[in-house]
């Protein structure tokens, strides 16, 4: 298999990084870079996704008749990898990359027509209603239940780890609809407003003082059953899809720029871990990130085929994840006792640490701390080791 890219390939990245020098503004790059998460703050993400539309890659991925590219599976790595490379801030995944997918392949014409151009816009920002306290990698286990009342639909129970919560307006939600019979075959998913009477929220703090998840609270609340997406108790099939396409992405990119952040702490004056061991295992990482980026292209080239991603989105997931949690570890330990001082006030702040007087010690810790979750959230590594131990070696 051939893994370079073609000229045309080439010019197309080359396009997109003058677009990004002449419309990622420094506001928008030093908010990117100083991102510690896979969300940005919606009035970051929300202008930046304006400048997107306004080019037409908004949503690149979607079909055509939705406002989508056309683009070759070859055009959209290069894309990721040049917005990643550029510091761009992340575009929220929960409309573009999660319910935007389903309401395509299970709406009705007329959900279509509602959802998807606010999507695009911006003028919709949606929470994922999945996870439940101890109901997480065993997603089918959720107890927030909807009971039908006419034409609505009841909703009481509790979600947690909702992202982006307290920006949204709209949120999509696994509800159980019937507790007889498989787990799986009892829930249903809708799509509602976050202002209906009813709904509070709950913020979370995470340990990289980030406020990106929340609980949210459903005491009666009253959904329009328009707000159903597919059939009752049909909804474990929907949020499978969803799964897949929130499992799909890119590593390799991101491991790249991580990785050059690395070897510039390691270069700075007095770094007391630019050791041969250290480079040792910077090496290794390195082989690591080479061979995932050769993954990823085999995964491409399959893509670029047909091929629907399968189990294979499982695979990448958990390699991914993992090389994410060692590449943010050693660059906390190649800071040494410098990570501590005022990181939290220098991100905040959008200066430096107190300590290097640069912007970039600000940004290890709270990635690393973040990062603990990477290999949990989307299906916990373990549950994607299952999928593989089941549809790829068939135990």
């Amino acid at each position: 298999m051939d893994l370079r890219f073609s000229a045309s390939d080439e010019a197309f990245a080359a396009e997109v990084r003058h677009f990004l020098d002449t419309h990622l503004t420094p506001d928008l790059r030093a908010a990117g870079r100083a991102n510690a998460g896979i969300y940005c703050e919606r009035p970051v993400a929300q202008k930046w996704l304006s400048i997107l539309n306004d080019r037409g890659w908004a949503v690149p991925s979607w079909p055509v008749e939705h406002g989508g590219t056309g683009w070759s599976v070859a055009q959209h790595y290069l894309f990721a990898r040049e917005l990643v490379m550029a510091d761009a801030p992340p575009v929220t995944p929960n409309a573009t990359r999660m319910v935007g997918p389903v309401v395509m392949a299970f709406g009705t014409d007329e959900q279509k027509r509602q959802i998807l151009p606010r999507i695009r816009s911006g003028e919709d920002w949606w929470a994922q209603g999945y996870s439940e306290p101890g109901s997480g990698s065993d997603l089918a286990s959720l107890q927030c239940r909807a009971v039908r009342d006419g034409d609505h639909y009841v909703i009481n129970g509790t979600k947690i780890w909702t992202s982006h919560a307290q920006f949204s307006n709209k949120i999509f939600c696994l509800v159980r609809t019937r507790f007889e019979g498989k787990a799986q075959a009892g829930i249903s998913f809708l799509l509602f407003d976050m202002d209906l009477p009813g709904i509070s929220i709950r913020p979370i703090i995470t340990l990289a003082g980030d406020h990106e998840v929340n609980q949210v609270f459903f005491d009666d609340v009253r959904v329009p059953v328009s707000g159903l997406l597919g059939r009752e108790n049909e909804g474990w099939t929907v949020a499978k899809y969803l799964l897949t396409h929130e499992r799909s992405g890119q590593y390799a990119p991101r491991l790249r720029k991580e990785l050059r952040l690395i070897r510039d702490l390691a270069a700075r004056p007095g770094a007391v871990q630019a050791d041969a061991d250290f480079q040792a295992r910077l090496a290794a990482l390195e082989v690591e990130v080479e061979a995932l980026e050769a993954l990823e292209f085999r995964f491409m080239a399959s893509l670029s085929q047909g091929e629907e991603p399968g189990a294979r989105s499982s695979m990448m997931k958990v390699r991914g994840t993992e090389l994410v949690q060692a590449a943010t570890e050693l660059a906390v330990e190649v800071l040494g006792p410098d990570a501590v001082p005022d990181y939290a006030l220098a991100r905040l702040t959008g200066g430096g640490n107190a300590v290097l007087g640069t912007p970039d010690v600000a940004r290890p810790v709270p990635r690393f701390l973040n990062d603990r979750a990477a290999t949990i959230y989307a299906g916990s590594n373990e549950i994607q080791r299952n999928i593989l131990s089941g549809a790829v070696l068939g135990l």
